[in-house]
């Protein structure tokens, strides 16, 4: 949706630029830096943003997050108690959220608030009338601290009604450091690098890839990397809005670039069977622990993949090192996704909530307690903890309109986010059976177009 206001170009390039150097700093420097002093734009405290006082009101705020990423945003719910008197309750919901918002829905129970994880699920809240759009205030705040492109891939029809709270790059590549010098192994800046990489580090003894093949979202993000590179933003942008069929010969090129990963024996973690019951969180901690002998030395995932290396004992940048995903085609791929807060019951202290969000103050607050990164260009980089978040997350803010967001995510959530069916199921599939290149393109197809048609 409104993806023309979403492009690549130039600026993909420079934000990939910005990425491998920063990395490649952090990987020689071995270590973290914290950086002192302000960069601008607003902090925790001193802040100009006025809220209403709420003493009595209760509300709702419901999002997939659990464990690490729950805990934090809780922290800063609790500030937004602290300013205004409300009692904020964090309800955890499943995926897909607009099954589980709809049974609350129908139940005379919805949240007051949703953090919806695709435009595609923004789009169909509107549709079933659901979403409420953003207030004044709140759109006061939406426009000060964000770029023209995420206000419009959190509106429907000229209309904005997600605040962009979160945002990912996913186009990293984690790596244990440890493996990788045990096993003599380079930092690739190309696929065909990536795959001499891997072998040098089966060569070692350790597994090169972990993938959490479980949660298929993982799989589609593999894939949108891929075939963004190869067959460039203008295709992307097609096949995101299925205005080319998922059977185009450039679905072939990126299906059978990825066999050469998922379908090598011994490359990934378990194997086709063990990858598919390897949930996203584990697919990660199995990467940084074990010692020199992990079960995979290389995780693909975005910058969120900090809160999971947390829960281990390595460091990100001495023990956990990241680089650029790899170039496939001409260039190296820069894929974004986010979360936005939409409002689904419509009051002052919802309309209070979203404003928060939509402010520099709360972005603030989880950057500092990591594995978070914020499209909100006001957030000061000094908030974020090292030296990788602070690069990744200035070339984010660099980047401006000029970036794709999530294929997956801009498509009927009947299509691209619904465990069990639609292209996580498909691709799924294809990881079990990657020789299957035809098959797999004629399933996501039919899949692409029945969702397509229907809307659903």
């Amino acid at each position: 949706m409104q993806s023309s206001t979403i492009r690549a170009g130039r600026t993909a390039s420079t934000l990939a630029a910005l990425l491998a150097g920063a990395l490649a700093l952090t990987a020689c420097s071995g270590g973290e830096t914290k950086k002192e002093g302000g960069d601008g734009g607003a902090t925790s405290g001193g802040s100009s943003l006025s809220l209403p006082k709420l003493d009595g009101t209760t509300l709702e705020v419901a999002a997939v997050w659990t464990g690490t990423e729950q805990k934090n945003f809780k922290t800063v719910l609790a500030e937004f108690e602290r300013r205004t008197g409300a009692k904020v309750t964090f309800v955890p919901a499943q995926d897909p959220i607009i099954n589980f918002l709809g049974s609350k829905i129908a139940g005379g129970q919805p949240p007051d608030v949703a953090m919806l994880p695709q435009p595609g699920a923004i789009k169909q809240a509107v549709q079933k009338k659901w979403a409420k759009p953003l207030g004044a205030e709140a759109l006061k705040e939406l426009r000060k601290n964000y770029s023209r492109g995420w206000q419009d891939i959190g509106s429907v029809d000229g209309t904005p009604y997600g605040v962009y709270y979160k945002a990912a790059n996913k186009s990293l590549i984690w790596y244990n450091a440890q493996a990788f010098e045990n096993a003599g192994a380079k930092v690739p800046k190309t696929w065909p690098e990536l795959l001499t990489t891997a072998q040098a580090v089966y060569d070692s003894g350790v597994t090169p890839f972990s993938v959490g093949g479980a949660d298929g979202w993982t799989l589609t993000d593999w894939f949108e990397n891929v075939y963004l590179s190869q067959a460039g933003p203008e295709k992307y942008d097609q096949l995101a809005q299925h205005r080319i069929k998922w059977t185009d010969p450039s679905v072939k090129q990126a299906l059978t670039t990825l066999a050469q990963v998922w379908g090598k024996k011994d490359y990934v973690a378990g194997g086709a069977d063990g990858a598919l019951q390897t949930e996203f969180p584990a697919s990660v901690t199995q990467v940084f622990t074990g010692g020199d002998q992990p079960k995979a030395a290389m995780v693909y995932e975005g910058d969120f993949v900090q809160v999971n290396i947390g829960d281990t004992k390595a460091k990100v940048g001495t023990d956990a090192k990241a680089f650029p995903f790899p170039a496939a085609g001409s260039t190296a791929p820069v894929v974004s996704g986010g979360d936005a807060a939409v409002i689904l019951k419509d009051s002052r202290g919802a309309q209070a909530l979203a404003t928060f969000l939509a402010s520099p103050d709360a972005a603030t607050i989880q950057a500092k307690l990591g594995g978070y990164l914020s499209p909100n260009r006001n957030v000061p980089e000094s908030a974020y903890p090292n030296e990788v978040q602070r690069t990744i997350a200035k070339a984010l803010i660099a980047s401006g309109d000029d970036f794709r967001f999530d294929m997956s995510d801009q498509a009927p959530q009947a299509f691209g986010g619904t465990p069990g069916k639609g292209e996580w199921k498909d691709l799924q599939d294809f990881l079990k059976n990657p020789k299957d290149v035809a098959g797999a393109q004629a399933k996501l197809e039919k899949d692409a177009a029945a969702a397509f048609g229907s809307g659903s």
